[in-house]
């Protein structure tokens, strides 16, 4: 009997063991082919467009402005147009698609909640009601301030509304130093609220130049970046990034619940307090670059999710990589479907995530679950 049951046990430890491995490989694969996919899509995003510029040019003039090249001959129309324009823009797609989304699937591990986006801790609503300000009431306030930072103070302001949101949202949820989930989130709500009306009052007194560029701003866009405006943001969106992507074991740990994650050794409330502050850092950068840029936070994740499973070591840098690639060949589209003119990107998000939600709701799944 004991031998039987040696043998059992035997068997069942190698299957879980294959079963283990079979999803490592998995998971291997598929980050391999979502970076092909990014690759592809970031040589698609500068190639395309009024002036087209062929993946072999676009090698070559690397290559050059590195040292590297062979002397052949550039088309300077071609050169201006993919240093100047194309390709800050192609990294910023880059950077904030995959911020958003490892900030997404942080905060649906943090919270437990599949539904969780960055827009929930009030980061995105704080961001866009101290850039409305800044558009209405900015040059009449403080006309010297907004003469002086001129370009730079619609995005220092969104950066600094972010943040104020976030850390009102996480000091109204903290008490005795201990972060209450259920309490921030709604808070969130609370907060989003208050700043939804306050942003629908300054629409109601801005004047028609104003309504317009605060209604663009909302939509979104990745237009008029320039690697003046891009480098200063580059930490603040790529540090973030790399730190969240670093806690997928203290996801995966909060996953059974605060208690079981503080009994396997993961210092809960440095966690929280880690990825609510990354996670603010790097949305209120993305947002004041590029404006609301919605469902990306959301819908990358989710959908990772379903390919790959809920590992957070897994899904963090997948997202990352989808979330990248999505946002690339969102603004492909925004720059080529109405020509001459520009589609903010914000509304091709939303037209992508609006109908993956209603599949989500129409297809079979067990109850209880979305």
């Amino acid at each position: 009997m004991t031998s039987i049951s040696g043998t059992v046990g035997a068997f069942g430890a190698s299957r879980a063991r294959s079963v283990h491995e079979r999803g490592r490989q998995r998971a291997r694969h598929a980050q391999v082919l979502l970076l092909v996919g990014l690759v592809l899509s970031l040589v698609l995003a500068v190639g395309h467009g009024a002036v087209s510029i062929a993946a072999e040019a676009q090698l070559r003039m690397l290559l050059q402005a590195i040292g590297l090249g062979a002397g052949a001959a550039v088309d300077p129309l071609q050169h201006t147009v993919f240093f100047a324009i194309r390709l800050p823009r192609a990294l910023l797609a880059v950077l904030v698609g995959g911020a958003l989304a490892v900030c997404g699937a942080s905060l649906q591990g943090l919270f437990r909640n599949p539904l969780a986006d960055p827009g929930l801790i009030g980061v995105s609503t704080g961001a866009a009601l101290a850039a409305a300000f800044a558009i209405v009431l900015g040059g009449t306030l403080a006309p010297a301030l907004a003469l002086s930072l001129s370009a730079w103070l619609l995005p220092l302001a969104a950066f600094v509304g972010g943040l104020g949101a976030t850390a009102l949202v996480f000091i109204i949820a903290s008490r005795s130093g201990i972060c209450d989930v259920p309490t921030m989130l709604l808070a969130g709500v609370a907060v989003n609220a208050i700043a939804g009306a306050a942003i629908g009052l300054l629409v109601f007194l801005s004047d028609d130049a104003q309504l317009r560029e605060l209604s663009f701003w909302m939509l979104g866009s990745l237009s008029g970046i320039t690697w003046t405006r891009l480098l200063p943001a580059l930490p603040l969106l790529l540090v973030p990034t790399v730190l969240l992507l670093r806690l997928g074991h203290p996801l995966n740990a909060l996953l059974l619940g605060e208690q079981d994650a503080g009994h396997l050794g993961v210092r809960v409330e440095r966690v929280k307090r880690s990825a609510i502050l990354l996670v603010s850092l790097a949305v209120g950068a993305a947002v004041a670059l590029t404006g609301v840029i919605g469902f990306v936070g959301l819908v990358v994740p989710h959908l990772v999710r379903l390919l790959l499973g809920p590992d957070h070591r897994v899904l963090l840098p997948a997202s990352a990589l989808a979330g990248a690639a999505l946002l690339l060949l969102a603004d492909v589209l925004a720059r080529t479907l109405v020509l001459p003119a520009e589609l903010p990107i914000g509304i091709l998000t939303s037209c992508v995530g609006g109908p993956f939600f209603l599949w989500l709701l129409c297809r079979p799944r067990e109850p209880g679950r979305l």
